[in-house]
């Protein structure tokens, strides 16, 4: 043991001597035999997979069968890792990217007594992701764990879970054989006796007679081991066994006789994402003791290539009629006292309600496009009284409603004259930041009887019977003798309560003129904002928003979605009616690709490159024109 220990620790000092660090390597391009996890025949080079404790199969070793159990053991020897890095572009496909990378375990420096964990690590936006761990685990170091893990089985087993075992049956037989013979006797006698008649006979109930002759050294010693279990596992098991967060997609095994892991993440794209940074740690450990730590490696890159490089952004523009007046339109819920029409900021949310449209004033005044020119008041009343009645309280309402309001814009106006001043031109023409005055026009709805309808018929509580006879009383044309009508239906209340407020609200309509505009209409164009979302959605590789944006247009950029999403038919059919350009041949070229019509591929990506000699490299990105470009030996000349 001294011997082996020894022979450990040199080998952990050349580690640290030599700095052994850990480097990662792009997948060859040359093919390679894979073992993937599921598989359990050995390669030739011995290279296999064993089970862990748990049954999961996880950890991937140099291993040969053991001729008397026929179970696959590791080695005596494993290797460190070597590993060489470069850098690569990948194609982002369906709004994801697929990074490989390998990490290659030479015949180095690494002992059967030992662990080797890595811990790759991907940057992606200055966001820093922990991948799942890689465990190369030794033989002797595999046998240590399982060997843990049955000396806490051993510990569980001696765990009582029976609690008569801890009852001493024979001195409670003798005890009761002597004092008690009439309850001995029931030993075998399957009728059921309580434990308050055992007791009105024989003065002590049968759970004190059990607790009596119960071990509780043993209760005791045995509720010890139930709180130590966690202790116990920690002491035992110095090393648990792994069963999440580790990943082994592949084993490549080359001529040398290392071992290569073939790593595979998948990344769904983000916006503005243009390269992924992979870096690589790990240390060498022994059991619960670190070794030796793995220097962390340099960065291996990976640069995205999307087809959303193709978008075409240019600005897209609709022809439209512009009017010199626009119309912009406001509710208040605005509660009012009983019968009263004055505007109280106290009652209900009126504060709120008041602040919102002060707030809607600022920002109309403030507009540089557009001028107010007046505002109209509309106030609303529920249907309970009469008609008479409601029809003056909402005049009474849209007069106090305005007064309010004009009130308050003529106090801001003065503040503003006073904090800025007026100018007086030659002529004594008097301008201010403001408009002097602002007319408003009181109107008045007094009974909102169809939006009463329109609330009635989307409400959810009421049921089809109570809507049924509601709707009967539509055909009254007298509104006081139909309110009257409705308050015989068990409805009513629930109508007085819940729908009738929303019907008493203040309407707000902003009468504006844009600026510097004489004409009633004008033709022109404006930007359309719907199209330069789609493109932007393709910008920012949101595929799916895209098509919904641009399915419409059916031109070059909806194509470039559809591609984007292996919508092939589609954008094929696009593609075909447009103006053949580069970009277009280009996208043709790999659409036949993917359909496998390589000779008309073949054609559109050489009519491509002669246009515009970049697609000679960009050529290389797409995983549909590189396989072309290699299979055919495209581009040499160039």
């Amino acid at each position: 043991m001294l011997t082996a220990e020894c022979g450990t620790a040199r080998k952990a000092g050349r580690l640290h001597q030599q700095n052994i660090g850990a480097t990662l390597a792009l997948p060859s391009d040359e093919p390679a035999v894979p073992v993937m996890a599921t598989d359990m025949p050995m390669l030739d080079s011995g290279i296999g997979e064993t089970t862990e404790f748990q049954g999961h199969d996880v950890v991937v070793m140099n291993a040969v069968r053991d001729e008397a159990s026929g179970e696959m053991l590791a080695n005596e020897t494993l290797q460190a890792a070597r590993v060489t890095a470069r850098f690569r572009n990948v194609a982002e496909r369906h709004g994801r990217v697929d990074i490989a990378f390998q990490i290659i375990v030479p015949a180095a420096m690494q002992d059967s007594r030992w662990q080797v964990r890595f811990h790759p690590r991907m940057e992606i936006l200055e966001e820093e992701l922990e991948l799942d761990d890689i465990l190369v685990t030794g033989k002797d170091y595999r046998k240590a764990q399982l060997r843990g893990y049955q000396q806490y089985e051993r510990f569980l087993r001696s765990i009582i879970t029976d609690s008569t075992r801890f009852i001493d049956r024979h001195q409670l037989e003798v005890f009761l054989q002597r004092n008690i013979p009439e309850v001995y006797a029931l030993q075998s006698d399957t009728s059921f006796v309580s434990d308050e008649r055992f007791a009105s006979i024989y003065g002590v109930t049968a759970q004190q007679a059990v607790e009596h002759y119960t071990r509780g050294l043993l209760v005791r010693r045995n509720e010890r081991r139930i709180r130590d279990k966690e202790k116990m596992f920690r002491k035992y098991v110095k090393a648990p066994i792994r069963t999440s967060h580790l990943r082994l997609d592949t084993l490549l095994v080359n001529d040398a006789g290392e071992f290569v892991y073939e790593y595979v993440q998948t990344v769904e794209t983000r916006p503005r994402l243009r390269r992924i940074d992979i870096r690589l740690s790990g240390e060498v450990c022994e059991q619960d003791l670190v070794v030796y730590k793995v220097p962390e490696s340099e960065p291996l890159t990976f640069y995205i290539s999307s087809l959303s490089a193709f978008v075409d952004g240019r600005e897209r523009y609709l022809d439209a009629l512009i009017s010199r007046r626009v119309d912009v339109e406001d509710r208040a819920r605005l509660q009012f006292a009983v019968g009263d029409d004055s505007v109280r900021p106290e009652l209900g949310d009126n504060f709120t309600e008041i602040g919102r449209i002060k707030a809607v004033l600022a920002s109309l005044l403030s507009e540089d496009q557009l001028v107010l020119d007046s505002i109209v008041v509309t106030a609303h009343a529920s249907p309970e009284g009469s008609w008479q009645f409601n029809t003056e309280l909402s005049k009474r309402r849209s007069c106090s409603v305005s007064q309010y309001f004009s009130d308050y814009m003529r106090r801001c106006r003065d503040s503003v004259i006073r904090a800025e001043g007026v100018h007086m031109d030659f002529a004594g023409n008097i301008s201010s930041p403001l408009r002097l005055e602002i007319p408003f026009t009181s109107h008045a709805v007094p009974e909102n009887w169809p939006m009463l309808d329109s609330l009635v018929r989307r409400d959810a509580f009421l049921t089809d019977a109570q809507k049924e006879a509601y709707m009967a009383h539509a055909s009254e044309p007298d509104p006081d003798k139909r309110e009257q009508a409705m308050r015989g239906d068990d409805s009513y209340p629930y109508l007085l309560q819940e729908l009738y407020p929303s019907l008493r609200h203040v309407a707000f309509q902003f009468r504006l003129h844009r600026r510097d505009m004489q004409q009633d209409t004008i033709h022109t164009t404006v930007l359309d904002t719907v199209y330069m979302a789609g493109v932007q959605a393709i910008r920012d590789r949101d595929y799916g928003q895209a098509i919904t944006l641009l399915r419409p247009y059916a031109d070059f950029n909806t194509a470039i979605a559809y591609c984007c999403l292996d919508y092939n038919a589609s954008a094929l059919n696009i593609l075909e009616r447009l103006e053949r350009s580069a970009e277009v041949e280009y996208m043709l070229a790999l659409l036949y690709a993917r359909e496998g019509d390589e000779n008309r591929a073949l054609e559109c990506y050489r009519s491509a490159c002669e246009a515009n000699r970049s697609f000679v490299h960009r050529g290389n990105l797409d995983p549909e024109i590189s396989a072309l470009i290699r299979k055919y030996g495209l581009n040499r000349e160039s």
